[in-house]
């Protein structure tokens, strides 16, 4: 009955026609190939100019690099790969629709030129980087809001539950992994009994990053019960470049006043409710007050982009009627991060806490997949001093992943930065905090697919109470973790070579 229900399924079926239309393409190829020594020549010709056009490309080194190799060394096929799936643009249609979308929210995204002048006089060093979040996402900074952090799912759950029963006005959840199970189903629950009081409850979550745990006809029941939905970037049986870009968000946002986000999706591995690599170590951050407006509007550019009911975007306005556990300290930012633009937004923000760095940054990444210009931040931050630590996971979710990131440690741990991995089971937080003053909590990998490819979002702390809790789980973390020394990278000449292959291709992953 188990392999009966896996035949049936959509991610089956899909990938078999995937599948099919690669094996014709290459035998159609090679059929052409065959036929007329001019017919190859021209496909080798059209490799180069690939090539070339890659090499012109204003894209990451690291990237352009990997495809050209592979291009070169496989001239008849490599092309199609990339035409399929190298490119990182949208497509048209996509990228039209958010940019009117982006258009008409950053008009009510007003920089708060008083709260930059407050920072100035405390750090200018920490205002460029606000300046720099409110000048390319188009997110202002914050100072009425109160946060919390949370240094695991479970934890993050209990307070979820908590003020989604709250709900008077309005629910809105953006995900990339919905999977049924407690989690779920406890929320579900919640979210079809306000949708039925008049709550206004909309859903958005990645059609990829949810196939094998979802229903196909996900989106009518969630209708059927009253909770608007939304499946992101459908995935299609056609070899096509769009699907590459997936919305690897999660947050979720109540009454415009109150809003969660992290690493944590909605699926019972990242409550420890089931156990797939050991502990699911994780993290998020609660937001009660002013800069849930932010989080409130990046829903409804992407609801928006793709709905076909257009709201007056003034009528979410956050109301505030005594809040409890409100006491706002720092400033806090939100922001996100998509490839609308050539702008890295995540990888600048993690090089800038890097560079200005003091005492110490710690970081929490489940992977450890860089470019040279990611690298050689690390790096000079542990040669002027800094105490760089960086925890990955001890048991990995993906083996071949997992070398990746292991195939990166020597020439970190040669400029002094400390590695650890997280011997409890998986670490799956995006998490950086620096110098008691700094922190990022969010949605961001350090790994190409999140710097480049996919919508992400993370909350820039500056000065909260919560930096302190972050800090402290952090300490607690690297105490449960082993650290890695440079005999444990040392594989033997076949094994270095092998390392030095995949982080060429690393980037294509």
């Amino acid at each position: 009955m188990k392999k009966l229900r896996l035949i049936n399924s959509r991610i089956f079926i899909t990938s078999l026609l995937l599948l099919v239309q690669l094996f014709w393409f290459i035998f159609f190829l090679i059929k052409l190939t065959n036929y007329s020594a001019a017919i190859g020549m021209a496909f080798s010709v059209l490799s180069i100019m690939i090539v070339l056009f890659i090499n012109f490309k204003e894209e990451n080194t690291s990237y352009k690099i990997g495809w050209i190799i592979l291009i070169m060394a496989l001239p008849l096929f490599a092309w199609l790969f990339y035409l399929s799936f190298g490119d990182k643009r949208l497509s048209k249609g996509m990228r039209i629709r958010l940019n009117r979308q982006h258009d008409r929210i950053a008009e009510l995204l007003k920089l708060n030129n008083g709260l930059i002048d407050e920072i100035a006089e405390i750090d200018e060093r920490a205002i460029g980087t606000c300046r720099y979040l409110q000048e390319k996402s188009h997110y202002p900074l914050y100072k009425n809001t109160a946060t919390k952090y949370y240094p695991s799912g479970e934890t993050m759950f209990e307070d979820m539950l908590i003020e989604l029963k709250k709900a008077e006005q309005f629910i809105f959840l953006e995900y990339f992994i919905i999977g049924e199970g407690l989690m779920w189903n406890s929320i579900l629950e919640i979210l079809t009994r306000k949708a039925a009081e008049g709550v206004d409850v909309r859903m958005i979550y990645d059609d990829i990053g949810s196939l094998l745990l979802l229903p196909g006809d996900f989106t009518r029941r969630m209708e059927q019960k009253g909770i608007k939905c939304i499946a992101f970037n459908k995935f299609r049986p056609i070899l096509s470049l769009p699907m590459n870009n997936r919305d690897h968000r999660k947050y979720l946002v109540i009454d415009g006043h109150t809003a969660f986000n992290g690493g944590i999706n909605l699926a019972d591995e990242y409550i420890n409710e089931i156990e797939k690599y050991g502990y699911w170590k994780d993290t998020g951050v609660r937001l009660k007050g002013d800069a849930v407006w932010s989080f409130t509007l990046m829903f409804l550019e992407m609801w928006n982009a793709f709905s076909k009911n257009k709201d007056i975007l003034e009528d979410f306005k956050p109301y505030f009627n005594n809040i409890p556990d409100f006491e706002p300290t720092g400033y806090v930012q939100p922001f996100s991060d998509s490839p609308l633009d050539d702008e890295t937004v995540g990888e600048n923000i993690y090089i800038e806490i890097l560079s200005q760095a003091k005492k110490y940054v710690y970081i929490f990444t489940p992977y450890l997949i860089i470019d040279t210009e990611m690298k050689s931040s690390l790096c000079m931050a542990a040669k002027r001093g800094v105490d760089v630590r960086i925890v990955t996971p001890g048991n990995p979710d993906k083996k071949i992943v997992y070398r990746f990131t292991r195939s990166n440690y020597a020439p970190l741990l040669e400029a002094g930065i400390r590695i650890f991995e997280y011997t409890p089971g998986f670490i799956h937080a995006k998490s950086y905090v620096c110098d008691d003053e700094l922190a990022v909590v969010g949605t961001i990998n350090m790994d190409y697919r999140s710097l480049y490819l996919h919508f992400e979002c993370a909350t820039l702390l500056y000065k909260t109470s919560s930096i302190f809790d972050l800090k402290a789980d952090a300490a607690e973390t690297i105490l449960k973790s082993n650290e890695v020394i440079l005999d444990d990278c040392r594989h033997g000449f076949l094994g270095n070579v092998f390392d030095a292959v995949i982080r060429i291709f690393a980037p294509l992953f």
